[in-house]
C-alpha cells in the first residue's frame, strides 16, 4: 500500500485517540493530517490540504445526520476522495443506507473486529462496500431471506397457476383498489362481473375445500401474502 493522507472525523476524545492508535500501529503508510470534533473544524481541514481518506463517524454533537450530509458534499466536491465509515451506530440500518446512497465507500462498525488495516487497504485501492464482520452477517441474512422469498413466490405462481393479470388484480385490491377501479386500469381488460368471477375463482384455487365459505377480498389479499404470490414490499399500483 502506497502512502496515504487521512482526516478522522470523530467527536468522542477518547475514541478519537483510539482511532489515531490503530492508524498508527497497523497502518504506517497512513499520514493523519488532521483530525476534527465537528463539521466545521472539518472543512477547515479541507481548506488547507485535502486527503486521499476521510474517517468519517456519523453521529457527531448528537446528530445521526451531520456525517450523512459530511459525506454527501464530499462527494459532491471531490469525486475520487474515499471515504470510509467509522461509527458506533451499530443498529441503525437507515442511516447506513443514508450513508451509502450519500456517497461513502464502505461502513465499518466500532464492534466486532473494529477497524483493520484490510478494510484500508480495499478503500484506498478502490473497492466499493467495505463492510466488517457485523453489516455482512445482516446482508448475508437479507439477501437469504429475499431468494427463499422470491423461490416461494416463483412455487406458489406454477402452484395455483397464477397468471399476470390476477397478480395484478390481487396487488391492486391489496392496496384498497375497488373492483370498479381496478377495471378501469388500462392492463386490465375485465368489467367488474368478470373480476368478480376472477375473485371467485382465485379463492377456489387459494383456499382448501373446507375454508372457502366467507372469503372476502380482505381474506384472499391475506392469503395471497402469506403464499408471497404478491410482495408486501413491493405493492405498487399499475400507471392508471
Amino acid at each position: 500500500m502506497k502512502p496515504f493522507k487521512v482526516i478522522i472525523v470523530e467527536d468522542v476524545r477518547l475514541e478519537l485517540k483510539g482511532t489515531e492508535e490503530i492508524i498508527r500501529t497497523d497502518i504506517p503508510e497512513a499520514e493523519v493530517i488532521g483530525t476534527a470534533m465537528n463539521e466545521n473544524e472539518f472543512w477547515v481541514l479541507m481548506r488547507k490540504e485535502v486527503p486521499d481518506l476521510v474517517l468519517l463517524d456519523l453521529g457527531l454533537g448528537g446528530s445521526t445526520t451531520v456525517g450523512v450530509d459530511i459525506c454527501r458534499q464530499v462527494r459532491a466536491k471531490y469525486s475520487n476522495l474515499k471515504i470510509l465509515i467509522f461509527t458506533g451506530e451499530i443498529l441503525n440500518e437507515r442511516l447506513w443506507v443514508e450513508a451509502l446512497q450519500a456517497g461513502a465507500d464502505g461502513i465499518i462498525l466500532k464492534t466486532g473486529e473494529l477497524l483493520t488495516r484490510n478494510d484500508i487497504r480495499q478503500v484506498i485501492e478502490g473497492k466499493r462496500y467495505v463492510f466488517n464482520e457485523p453489516i455482512l452477517e445482516k446482508i448475508v441474512a437479507r439477501f437469504k431471506e429475499s431468494v427463499i422469498n422470491t423461490m416461494k413466490r416463483s412455487d406458489a405462481v406454477i402452484d395455483f397457476d397464477i397468471d399476470e393479470y390476477d397478480e395484478r388484480f390481487l396487488r391492486h385490491l391489496a392496496l384498497g383498489y375497488t373492483k370498479d377501479m381496478i377495471a378501469s386500469l388500462r392492463g386490465m381488460p375485465f368489467g367488474v362481473k368478470s373480476l368478480e368471477k376472477r375473485q371467485a375463482d382465485l379463492i377456489n384455487r387459494l383456499f382448501p375445500k373446507g375454508e372457502r365459505n366467507g372469503v372476502n377480498a380482505t381474506r384472499l389479499v391475506v392469503k395471497a401474502l402469506q403464499l408471497k404470490i404478491i410482495d408486501i414490499d413491493n405493492l405498487e399500483p399499475d400507471d392508471e
